[in-house]
């Protein structure tokens, strides 16, 4: 972007200007003051946000900044769009809007080790009737672990932003991203014949950055970040533009997914390889991935075994890298192919990631806290020396039951293996055995409640140890909190903490007591108020009304799921017929086994669960079917009546639970398996075993989603 003659010349300027007084005498002198210093304010960000290497401290970037600033105070009509000063809005943003992509931004299929991308290289030759010992041509780059944006510029202007949504679209980030300095928000694509662009990237924050953020929070007594990705993402999405600006987050672009000219053509002519446009894109002033003959990490590989080779050695030196990666990019280098192969509905045919493996550690194995769930189950979940794993810190891990602990040879005292599967859930490998010292001890599993002291008792069939006490503390507890949650009655800013608040208060000592709370006197606590409390009134209210599937399933009755609540909800006209049912009433309804009918039946015969029940209905609960309860009717010419239907795979269009209701409403029926009754199973990305189970049936139809849809909706 800048030549070395252009980079003296500026910071000469820049010098010259930090010793200028911000008072020029007239509008001219102004004029000529404030492009300078925008020159030279842009020059400095480039260096500092796009390359990590400041020519200047924070200090002299400060004082060009302000005097800036005051130039454009005394003469408003001097400021331009593109000024630095204009980054961060002074107004707040209200809320996000929903905006298209100009083209669909499409996930990618995965990799994990070389035998992998040597069949991802061979699909390309065989779709596209190449040779097979024809070497195509590769760029990889890394595969950054922060928020995925989409950048527009028209007439070589910023003019909107917008995070990756569901691929199709995304919220408007426009007033955020304008301030981040390595987001440049002029760009001359014109030079290139270019009116109209968008470019794909990733908003990240670099991991000594993350550190310095989270010391910072510490000591101004605020919930420190749980990693740079999270810490990014939600920078993209404040409201208070101010803030994303605080978090110092920079922005790697690593593709031009649209381009057109003028007259709505594409541009794309002049452009021969991804690595060139690349290069295009670096020439513009944007922050991009580094070549590796620079010492960077982007390279273009000659052929699938130097890709493999590449991205082994950077898996091997992923904790060396500045900002967080959990994989590699490999993409077909030209255009001209990438064009030729296409994409299917949720991925291109041109493009892989290649996923590094899950992150270990070793740690120490300091105790077993035992914690009781809201039906009983015992958890056992270890407690470590804290160790910092996939940009986390991990001190806590569930040994999910005593089979675990024992298959396992867990023992106090023992260096344990972590790592994080998926670089999300934190996992005891295996113990160092030949580690041991002899002073490690074996862990010893409760015989009786940690809470309540009632014997704990393990069902021949179940691997958890339970406390059987439906008085048992911990267990009225989680069984409240579960009963607010999302999953159950939905109410509304009504968590776990509010929850354990009001507990340790005494205001609630069951389910019922949700439906009873003082509001004046929630209005009074520290951290409410008068409004706070309202909420609260009105969320409860409405969760009163809710249709009896959601209250059958907030009971934690053991296996009642949701499917089996919406199941028995469509078959009483009042939760409390459910007392007088017995065996045989349950196994007239198909879907609805012998256990759940069993755990149910022994719910309603316990007097105290049936006197919570006429309490909550006492205090307006809803306790008869609604229409949301009762089936849907199905006509026999709807396109799926009578068919079962199966998901698997991550859906580019819509989430699985919206996928399901479109299933349900054209009459299929939703199972969980792949077996001989299985109809249609629904392909989405990522699709593993029970697509491979589908197929060696022979029996299965399997449609991709965009088939599905065609289906389903004409």
């Amino acid at each position: 972007m800048y030549g070395k003659e252009e980079q003296r010349r500026l910071f000469d300027l820049s010098k010259r200007l930090l010793l200028q007084a911000p008072d020029p005498v007239n509008a001219l002198d102004a004029s000529a003051m404030a492009a300078e210093l925008r020159e030279t304010i842009i020059y400095h960000e480039w260096r500092y946000y796009t390359l990590n290497d400041p020519v200047v401290s924070d200090f002299e970037y400060d004082m060009l900044y302000k005097k800036l600033q005051a130039v454009e105070a005394r003469f408003p009509d001097l400021v331009t769009p593109e000024s630095p000063t204009q980054r961060v809005s002074s107004d707040l943003t209200e809320e996000f809007a929903l905006v298209e992509h100009l083209t669909p931004m499409l996930s990618l299929d995965n990799s994990y080790d070389a035998a992998d991308l040597a069949s991802f290289d061979e699909r390309i030759k065989n779709y596209l009737g190449l040779p097979a010992d024809l070497d195509i041509e590769y760029c990889v780059e890394p595969k950054f672990d922060g928020g995925t944006i989409a950048l527009v510029y028209e007439n070589d202007q910023i003019t909107r932003a917008a995070t990756r949504g569901n691929g199709a679209l995304g919220d408007e980030i426009t007033p955020n991203i304008r301030t981040l300095r390595s987001v440049p928000l002029r760009a001359e694509f014109s030079k290139f014949g270019i009116a109209k662009a968008e470019l794909r990237g990733e908003a990240i924050i670099r991991k000594d950055v993350f550190v310095k953020m989270n010391e910072q929070r510490a000591a101004d007594d605020l919930p420190l970040f749980a990693n740079p990705r999270n810490a990014a993402t939600g920078g993209l999405r404040t409201k208070d533009p101010s803030e994303t600006s605080s978090r110092r987050i920079e922005a790697f672009v690593y593709q031009l997914g649209y381009a057109v000219d003028a007259n709505g053509n594409s541009a794309f002519g002049l452009l021969k390889s991804h690595d060139g446009t690349i290069d295009l894109l670096g020439n513009l002033g944007f922050k991009i991935p580094q070549k590796s003959t620079d010492g960077g990490e982007r390279r273009v590989c000659r052929n699938i075994a130097e890709v493999a080779a590449f991205c082994n050695e950077w898996q091997a030196k992923r904790e060396q890298y500045a900002y967080e990666i959990d994989g590699m990019v490999v993409k077909a280098n030209s255009l001209e192919l990438q064009q030729r192969a296409g994409s299917t509905a949720h991925h291109p045919r041109w493009a892989i990631a290649f996923k590094f493996k899950a992150k270990q550690a070793t740690t120490k194995l300091l105790h077993v806290e035992f914690q009781v769930g809201k039906i009983g189950s015992i958890t056992p979940v270890a407690k470590l020396e804290p160790v910092a794993l996939a940009g986390v810190t991990v001190s806590s891990v569930s040994l999910h039951n005593e089979d675990f602990i024992r298959n396992k040879d867990l023992r106090l005292g023992d260096t344990v293996l972590v790592e994080r599967a998926g670089d999300v859930i934190p996992y005891i490998v295996k113990p160092m055995e030949e580690l041991r010292d002899g002073s490690e001890r074996e862990i010893a599993f409760p015989t009786n409640c940690p809470v309540c002291q009632s014997l704990l008792v393990r069902a021949e069939d179940e691997a958890a140890w339970r406390c059987e006490n439906p008085d048992c503390e911990a267990q009225l507890l989680q069984r409240m909190i579960y009963h607010v949650s999302k999953h159950a009655m939905d109410i509304d800013g009504f968590g776990e903490s509010q929850i354990e608040r009001f507990y340790r208060l005494g205001w609630l000592r069951n389910i019922a007591d949700i439906y009873r709370l003082d509001y004046e006197a929630i209005a009074k606590l520290e951290g409410f108020g008068e409004k706070s409390a309202t909420n609260l009134r009105k969320a409860i209210g409405k969760a009163k009304q809710n249709p009896i599937h959601r209250l059958l399933h907030s009971l934690s009755i053991h296996h009642l799921g949701i499917k089996a609540s919406k199941i028995l909800a469509a078959e009483i006209e009042n939760v409390m017929d459910l007392q007088g049912w017995d065996g045989e009433r349950f196994r007239q309804i198909k879907d609805i086994g012998p256990v759940v009918t069993a755990n149910v039946i022994r719910f309603f015969q316990h007097e105290k669960n049936v006197g919570l029940l006429r309490e909550m209905e006492s205090l307006g609960v809803n306790f008869t079917q609604t229409e949301d309860d009762r089936p849907k009717a199905v006509s026999a010419d709807a396109p799926l009546a009578g068919k079962t239907i199966l998901f698997t795979g991550t859906l580019a269009k819509m989430g699985r639970k919206e996928a399901q209701a479109k299933a349900e409403a054209a009459g299929a029926k939703n199972i969980s398996a792949v077996s001989g009754n299985l109809d249609y199973l629904i392909v989405g990305e990522d699709a593993g075993s029970k697509l491979k189970k589908a197929k060696e049936l022979g029996t299965v139809t399997i449609l991709t989603e965009d088939e599905f849809l065609t289906l389903v909706d004409g």
